[in-house]
């Protein structure tokens, strides 16, 4: 499988956002890709909530959306929308942080709403609601693709070890982590955590990430990854905006499972009792 990996600095208008998407689904496509991987937030990163409300809409009318999956059909290519901020589709008006994955067709082959969300104080002083305006997913997803059993997450997901470990108990070869992680907690925390989910689940990790200083004034620390599973990095795309491109080998996965078979040595654990 050939990889494209789409790192963006999107901004507040999502019209620019189709445009540029479109332009890298060419760019993958030229270049031999057979599917492209995409940041969370690939329609818009905007914390004034009043202004982004203008430009949010629900998934049948969202223009962007209806933009990739035409690019997708058009170069005949599979994408992997890292997600969509979408409105009006709960009735207590919060808003869904919504992963895609369109195949060559343009045909949507599955959807993930973010399950963790990201409510903290750093001690930079930013601070960070996520469940204020949106709410949280409540279902996995894994997704057959020509390449695999591909497992849906999407960024503060990353820290919880269990959803990983469903989605390769279930068959997943392929796990995609979109995000638009923090400056801080990026250098702190991004490269260990995704090479760690990669060595548990014996798989292939592809994290398409923000990166750079955004029209609405946040940083994100970029650093788009693809790492085999043996926890190697076989990608790591700085702070540079644009497509790159990554040959992935399949048969790396029965390798590695091979010499270390954790997925086979798991067991139910219990939950433990405190001892008086």
């Amino acid at each position: 499988m050939r990889a494209a990996i789409f790192q963006s600095r999107t901004g507040i208008d999502p019209a620019e956002s189709a445009a540029a998407l479109t332009q890298a689904i060419g760019e993958a496509a030229a270049n031999g890709a057979d599917m492209l991987f995409t940041p969370e937030m690939s329609n818009l990163l905007d914390r004034d909530r009043p202004r982004a409300a203008a430009s949010l809409t629900d998934e049948a009318r969202d223009p962007v959306l209806a933009a990739v999956r035409q690019a997708a059909a058009a170069a005949r290519i599979w994408v992997h929308l890292g997600s969509l901020a979408l409105a009006g589709e709960r009735a207590d008006g919060r808003l869904v942080n919504r992963a895609f994955v369109i195949d060559g067709t343009g045909a949507i082959r599955a959807r993930y709403d973010k399950i963790h969300l990201f409510d903290v104080d750093l001690p930079t002083g930013e601070s960070w609601r996520e469940s204020a305006a949106y709410a949280p997913g409540e279902g996995t997803a894994l997704v057959a693709t020509p390449w695999g059993p591909l497992g849906l997450s999407i960024c503060y997901d990353l820290r919880f070890p269990d959803l990983y470990r469903a989605l390769s108990d279930a068959g997943a070869t392929m796990l995609a982590v979109p995000a638009a992680f923090t400056v801080p907690t990026g250098q702190a925390h991004w490269h260990v955590l995704l090479r760690a989910r990669a060595i548990e689940a014996g798989a292939f990790v592809v994290a398409a990430a923000q990166v750079g200083r955004h029209r609405d004034g946040r940083t994100t620390y970029g650093h788009s990854l693809v790492v085999d599973p043996w926890g190697e990095v076989l990608l790591d795309m700085g702070e540079a905006e644009g497509v790159a491109c990554i040959d992935i080998d399949a048969g790396r996965i029965a390798e590695v499972r091979g010499r270390i078979p954790t997925l086979r040595h798991r067991r139910p654990i219990p939950t433990p009792v405190l001892a008086p």
